[in-house]
């Protein structure tokens, strides 16, 4: 059985936390987004935003939201810009090398791919109860961060898809150790389960604890004060849902992008390893703040 040290999982864990000052602006230019609630204007993929200023920085950051750019403060690259931009291609932009800015964009989307799978990984790795996989774990880990350090031409080959399966049935398994001691659900929740369809459902004040949530659509869900310890939220689709006073200590696999699509307030309870989007009012951590500094664990 292997353990893993607290401090090795911390360097994991800034490592996986978006830095910007050390990106090429990748996310502002090798994404594509069209007009819509999310987004002022169309942009094609390749193509700077109009927003992005000469040194990589966004214009109108502190008012993305008011400006209609509401989905560039959900956006989260897991780590995966910086890892690109200073590793892949050297600390050389696409600015001052053009020619190498189609491939650079293409790496692009499969490392941040590629480093979300690290994040649930060493996740996986901070869990006491998964002590029984964490060779396993740590085996996988040691594999993905190998495929991301590979030259880009390697990176774009990989099927990402085929390993994001491998990992994600080791991560069930990790998950059914962590829910294994939680309580046994009412009989009105008992039919919740993988993929659910829990749009608007109104779930204030339930007890979730342990609730196997991996790919639920909770889009505009009520869960003010509902007690999420335990629960598997991996992939859950949280875009609106309501977390006011929702205690979401001790989730798994919940990310910061799945916390900057929601709604909640300075009574949410949240994982020491994530921060309170600045959007959500007062008493709300900056994300801005957190650029280039990691987060707390």
């Amino acid at each position: 059985m292997t353990s893993v040290p607290l401090t090795l999982q911390s360097s994991r864990h800034r490592r996986l936390v978006a830095d910007c000052a050390n990106c090429a602006g990748l996310c502002c230019v090798a994404l594509a987004f069209a007009r819509s609630a999310d987004f002022a204007v169309d942009k094609a993929a390749g193509d700077p935003c109009v927003n992005l200023e000469a040194d990589f920085r966004c214009a109108i950051h502190p008012q993305l939201r008011e400006r209609g750019f509401k989905g560039c403060t959900v956006f989260d690259c897991f780590g995966a810009g910086q890892k690109v931009t200073q590793q892949t291609f050297s600390g050389t932009g696409w600015r001052e090398a053009p020619d190498s800015g189609r491939l650079m964009f293409a790496v692009f989307p499969v490392t941040r791919q590629l480093h979300e799978v690290l994040w649930y990984l060493n996740e996986a790795l901070g869990m006491p109860r998964t002590a029984p996989l964490h060779g396993e774990l740590l085996a996988a880990f040691e594999e993905t961060e190998r495929l991301t350090l590979q030259p880009p031409e390697a990176i774009l080959a990989i099927d990402v898809n085929g390993h994001r399966d491998g990992v994600n049935a080791l991560l069930a398994r990790a998950s059914e150790l962590v829910r294994a001691t939680a309580p046994a659900p009412s009989k009105r929740l008992r039919k919740i389960g993988p993929g659910a369809d829990l749009i608007g459902a109104r779930l204030a004040g339930q007890d979730l604890r342990g609730s196997n949530l991996r790919a639920a659509y909770l889009i505009a869900a009520e869960l003010r004060g509902a007690d999420l310890r335990g629960a598997d939220l991996i992939g859950a689709d949280l875009r609106d849902a309501d977390l006011t006073g929702a205690d979401l200590s001790g989730t798994l696999f919940l990310t910061q992008l799945q916390l900057n699509a929601a709604r909640g307030d300075s009574s949410t309870v949240l994982p020491g390893s994530l921060l309170r989007p600045g959007h959500w009012g007062p008493g709300a951590g900056s994300l801005a703040g957190a650029a280039g500094n990691g987060l707390p664990v």
